[in-house]
């Protein structure tokens, strides 16, 4: 009977409990709700990088001016409320055009761009991006979870033995087996020369090594032959490897990486390298280009996925990849702070990757544009490449079997197919190659 009480005591005991700690964790939920306006900050966030971190930044002045906290700014600084940020937020060319003082002071203080108005968004949705604005980061996890590795893994390398004292040991023990050793053998010797044993015996003279080599006639004619075809194998081998330069990767003044911006981020080829298109060389974009991207991405937030071993191993760090742009920063002159070029430039001198001899034509609209031909043909997996390599040989062997074995795209080319027609008129092919149409002739490449 006391049992059955004491259950039912317990479970009601429980279930107070119970009651009291979800009251409890309901009250702080909407405590956290009405100190963020109600809005989710996760949610947030998302439509934060979506649609506001092109020209805005938390902490910092970019295209537009710093986001965090900024409900609370505007209510201290202007007495602006939730209703403002709509309208703004929905038509920020309406509130100017209304003569708000505060709208009409943002406008001239950012060169009197006004900012892109953005009516697809719902109060909910504004709502959301302001609760994350002024949400505090929060600490990574994973940066914690590693700083406690590596403050347990120090521990553990103080509190045991290292490997240099486990080597340093085992050379002091080897050390004294080897005198040992020295010792029992001189006092062997001892033993027995007091014994009368005779240890050393007269070795019978021979006839130098080299004397013998140099008697023997067939060996020595031989040899001979021997050097000389293998010292004209290396040196046709060596003579062969001039000019030869695959596999080179010069550490280029800033680091640019191929993998993340033609890997990670898909950046096509030709928006950098447009001039490929149309004229003989690629080209080298200029650092425009880079801050078309560059004004409003100023650091490296990573690889979803996290940087690799090999990142990591040759110090390729997130902090590694921001401080690349702060160079670009200072290349093109631009004041990051104030969100302006200062005209105080500095010429990046990058180092030349593929280079063929003076001699040799090459045109790169021929085979980018006419042929079709893909950038990996020749230049390898560059959207896997950290530091850009000199991907094929480039030799002339390797451009001429290249002509003979590739056959030309003729869909949609009125000039490729007529000469096609006449070619199957006359020798009967299936398939038209570039050496078929003078691919391999001197004259093309050799002028």
């Amino acid at each position: 009977m006391k049992k059955v009480l004491y259950r039912h005591l317990f479970s009601k005991v429980l279930g107070l409990s119970l009651l009291l700690f979800s009251t409890s964790f309901y009250a702080q939920e909407e405590t956290a709700a009405a100190e963020t306006g109600g809005g989710d900050p996760a949610k947030g966030k998302q439509l934060f990088n979506q649609n506001c971190a092109a020209c805005h930044a938390l902490d910092r002045k970019m295209t537009g001016p710093a986001l965090a906290n900024v409900e609370q700014r505007l209510a201290d600084d202007a007495g602006l409320d939730r209703e403002w940020i709509y309208a703004w937020v929905k038509n920020s060319p309406g509130v100017i055009a209304s003569g708000d003082a505060y709208a009409t002071a943002l406008y001239a203080e950012f060169n009197q761009a006004a900012m892109t108005p953005f009516p697809t968004l719902s109060n909910e949705d504004i709502d959301n991006i302001l609760a994350y604005t002024a949400a505090p980061p929060a600490t990574p996890a994973a940066a914690t979870a590693t700083a406690a590795d590596t403050g347990a893994g120090s521990g553990d390398a103080s509190g045991g033995i290292s490997n240099e004292m486990i080597l340093g040991a085992l050379a002091l023990v080897f050390g004294l087996l080897v005198v040992m050793l020295i010792l029992v053998n001189k006092t062997l010797r001892r033993i027995a020369e007091a014994n009368g044993v005779i240890l050393d015996k007269e070795k019978e003279k021979r006839l130098p090594i080299w004397k013998a080599f140099a008697q023997n006639q067939f060996l020595v004619l031989v040899t001979t032959i021997f050097l000389l075809l293998a010292s004209a194998y290396f040196a046709y081998g060596y003579m062969m490897q001039v000019g030869v330069d695959q596999g080179y990767a010069p550490v280029q003044p800033i680091h640019f990486s191929h993998k993340v911006h033609a890997g990670d981020n898909k950046i096509e080829c030709k928006y950098c390298h447009s001039s490929a298109r149309v004229s003989k060389t690629s080209g080298i974009p200029s650092l425009n280009v880079c801050m078309n991207c560059h004004k409003s991405i100023y650091q490296y937030a990573g690889n979803p996925e996290g940087p690799s071993a090999e990142d990591l191993a040759a110090g390729h760090t997130n902090d590694f990849y921001t401080g690349e742009i702060k160079k670009l920063y200072k290349a093109v002159g631009w004041d990051e702070e104030n969100q302006k070029y200062t005209g105080e430039t500095q010429p990046v001198e990058w180092v030349r990757i593929h280079n063929l001899p003076d001699f040799a034509y090459f045109n790169h609209s021929q085979h980018v544009s006419v042929a079709g031909v893909a950038c990996q043909t020749c230049h390898g997996p560059v959207e896997e490449m950290e530091i850009v390599e000199q991907f094929a040989p480039l030799t002339m062997g390797w451009c001429i079997n290249c002509h003979r074995t590739t056959n030309v795209k003729m869909e949609g080319n009125e000039y490729y197919e007529a000469i096609h027609e006449e070619l199957s008129k006359k020798y009967g092919v299936e398939q038209l190659t570039a050496a078929m149409m003078g691919g391999i002739e001197c004259g093309k490449c050799h002028y």
